[in-house]
């Protein structure tokens, strides 16, 4: 269909697009969409996204190893423990639990029940949220606005760098993402038809989304409810008790875990990492809460930017341009500039649709509303929080933009006329022109690239509005029949080639990004999608606390000063490059290495960044074997200071090891004297030698360091127990690496 209609302002609905026919409502005499029979190629084109998805996200995984080795040891320990897979526990010994609420950890935790332990079993749920995140998405917006608009939102999710990423990876950001799009699926249900049980629905998804990464998951809820309390096609007194029973059925949904974990006795149940008081309420709202808000997160290791505009801090400046920055762009932002543009240019075509008149017209209004008020949530949030902020905390923006995008484009290219080509010719020059700016910050990398799309995106744009120019001559009186036909047809096919053409150069920057990452091996606790990006000290990676980033301590520097001892020690990595403690490359994209298969003996991970906050030790085949000898004869088979340390070597070993002061080595689990009590009643075989964050830094002996931030770990916690240890037990070593033998004093 040409993109010019010949009326700019007609009220009445737009026709359904060629080859498609209307439905009737669901429900008489309610705003429902005009529901259309896809056209036959709809179906095998959806079957070839997903499939192309499928084959995007898993081809290559293994590579990633057990990537978050934080996350990839609570799932072995749920794998053999029930308690351990109900509390999210870092050990099947159930010492202390991972900083989040377990639910993303269950269905990884099944399938290495079923399949056993591998990168494989761990990753690929992953990758099939993601294939099912894109189903969703185009399903939803399919429903109002066809199978193009479907397809092009689900192409766009699919190639958003750090979607895929993310669905490449063992965090817990996939689950969150996957559920936000049911629940705002769920909710445009209830738009259409009024039907309690779609809220109701939401709401058990947003209550699942809670025990997987607490409260962002309830981040675009007060856009939603406003939204269906002013749209919804029902009398506001039932909008408000059907937005109760909503928020009850999250709350519910949520809860239960919560209330069970609240009542369960302390003394029989892990600890909850993160917390300082061994409480999840505490972690709810402090340290996952508002201090992500404010960055007052005691127990953190850094971060308290300061709010407002260029606001800066542990965790990047804050402002309205955060998202756009060297360190996010190129994550998230290639289609961001062209989702708010369709945003607003579809509201103000639809606001002054009345129910009354235009039901379909109020129905993609409010739909617009959903998607783009949970964008602009999750954007101011995301642009002024002050606390921890990760680059691919970013993939919560990926549907809404796809579905914006998607909606937007097909909105104004069915109705047509000189103000809709004019925006969307617009809108193709801006993303062309940003996607420009994006891959110049990677100069070395593709340099054809960004001169390619900046090319194509123009002529994209200089035909859109070329085709206004050919309607206006054709148009005049002295213009015949078969003329006029002809010229019809030309435009048409000159607006459908630049419109092609426009999406095509929109989507090769973030497909360049989703092939270099792919083909990257990533691991550790901060990653990235796409090449290095000039900007950012280092590359792919984040930001360190007190702005460090990965990859980028100041002038090479060290953390605490010295170079640790054993298999971690910093010095000169091949090739000259300088390497800091735990074996962090450092320079520019320097980043944790990897060696092929994944960890310990069979080709361990070389890591360890920042004394092993970022990632674990590479366990070589002797220390292995040293820690699994007689381990079934404690109930930990060693400790070691730190989540990501004490996950190396029980991923190495499949044996349950203590994380002493959990993720940052900061909380105050065990106290010095429940340890000395653990090591009297002989529970635990060895203590790994070095420190982190929480403890001390460096070998045996090493005085560098101090404890947490705010917390007790630092003060009382996991450098007393260090320094206990240090003077009380023999060293043995075993394939360069530094243990105490906690059954022998000196």
């Amino acid at each position: 269909m040409s993109p010019h209609h010949p009326s700019d302002t007609a009220a009445e609905p737009p026709p359904p697009p060629t080859g498609q026919e209307r439905e009737p409502a669901s429900v008489a005499g309610l705003p429902s969409p005009a529901r259309t029979r896809d056209p036959r190629w709809a179906r095998p084109a959806l079957l070839a996204l997903l499939l192309a998805t499928a084959v995007l996200y898993l081809w290559g995984l293994g590579a990633n190893g057990y990537a978050n080795q934080f996350y990839s040891a609570a799932v072995q320990a749920g794998s053999e423990s029930w308690q351990a897979f109900f509390f999210g526990s870092s050990d099947a010994a159930n010492s202390i639990t991972v900083d989040k609420p377990p639910a993303a950890l269950w269905p990884l935790a099944l399938s290495v029940r079923i399949f056993g332990l591998s990168s494989w079993a761990i990753l690929v749920p992953e990758a099939l949220m993601g294939v099912a995140t894109v189903w969703v998405l185009h399903d939803a917006v399919r429903r109002r606005f066809g199978a193009a608009a479907g397809l092009l939102a689900g192409g766009a999710l699919a190639l958003t760098p750090v979607a895929a990423l993310m669905f490449r990876f063992n965090n817990p950001d996939a689950l969150l993402c996957l559920l936000m799009v049911c629940a705002i699926a769920a909710v445009l249900r209830a738009l259409e038809d009024g039907r309690t049980r779609w809220l109701v629905l939401a709401g058990v998804c947003f209550g699942l989304g809670f025990l997987t990464k607490t409260l962002q998951a309830w981040l675009i809820l007060p856009a939603l409810a406003v939204v269906y309390a002013c749209c919804a096609p029902v009398a506001l007194r039932r909008r408000l008790g059907q937005l109760l029973l909503g928020g009850l059925a999250a709350v519910v949904s949520g809860g239960w875990w919560v209330a069970v974990v609240e009542l369960w006795p302390a003394s029989s149940r892990p600890y909850i990492g993160g917390s300082q008081h061994n409480s999840f309420l505490e972690l709810t709202f402090g340290y996952n809460g508002f201090g992500r808000i404010s960055g007052n997160e005691t127990g953190s290791v850094g971060g308290g930017g300061r709010p407002g505009g260029g606001g800066g801090g542990g965790w990047g400046e804050t402002g309205i341009t955060r998202l756009f920055s060297a360190d996010m762009g190129g994550q998230i932002s290639w289609l961001l500039p062209a989702a708010l543009i369709l945003l607003v240019a579809a509201v103000c075509v639809l606001w002054r649709a009345r129910r009354a008149v235009a039901a379909e017209q109020a129905g993609q209004r409010a739909e617009f509303l959903v998607w783009g008020g949970a964008l602009l949530m999750t954007f101011a949030t995301f642009s002024f929080m002050s606390g921890i902020f990760h680059q691919y905390y970013n993939i919560a923006l990926a549907p809404y933009i796809a579905a914006l995008v998607g909606m937007g484009a097909t909105l104004l290219w069915r109705r047509g006329g000189r103000a809709a080509t004019l925006v969307l010719a617009g809108t193709a020059a801006v993303t062309a022109g940003w996607s420009y700016v994006l891959l110049d910050r990677s100069a070395d990398w593709l340099p054809w690239l960004r001169w390619a799309v900046l090319a194509l995106g123009v002529l994209a744009a200089v035909g859109l509005l070329l085709t206004l120019r050919g309607s206006a001559a054709a148009g005049g009186p002295a213009a015949g029949a078969p003329a006029a036909g002809r010229a019809a047809a030309a435009r048409s096919r000159l607006a459908l080639f630049a419109a092609g053409l426009a999406v095509l150069t929109a989507l090769a920057g973030p497909f360049a990004y989703l092939l270099n990452t792919v083909n990257t091996p990533k691991g550790g606790s901060i990653i990235t999608a796409g090449p290095t990006v000039r900007g950012t000290a280092g590359g792919p990676g984040g930001r360190f606390p007190g702005g460090m980033r990965h990859g980028g301590f100041p002038r090479g520097g060290t953390m605490g000063g010295a170079p640790q001892g054993g298999p971690q020690a910093g010095g000169r990595a091949a090739g000259g490059q300088r390497t800091f403690p735990g074996g962090l490359p450092g320079g520019p994209g320097g980043v944790a290495g990897r060696a092929p298969r994944g960890i310990g003996g069979k080709g361990g991970r070389m890591g360890g960044g920042m004394g092993g906050l970022l990632d674990g030790a590479k366990v070589g085949a002797k220390a292995e074997a040293l820690l699994a000898k007689d381990a079934d004869r404690y109930t930990w088979a060693a400790a070691a200071i730190g989540s990501q340390n004490a996950a190396s070597y029980q991923l190495a070993t499949e044996k349950p090891v203590m994380a002493v002061g959990g993720f940052n080595g900061s909380d105050p689990s065990p106290t010095l004297a429940r340890f000395k009590q653990y090591v009297a009643d002989g529970e635990i075989h060895y203590f790994v030698a070095g420190g982190r964050m929480g403890g001390r830094m460096g070998g045996p002996g090493g005085k560098s360091g101090s404890g947490g931030q705010g917390g007790k770990g630092g003060k009382g916690g996991s450098a007393a127990i260090t320094s206990w240890v240090e003077g009380t037990f023999t060293t043995v070593t075993a394939g360069g690496a530094t243990f105490y033998d906690l059954t022998r004093r000196r």
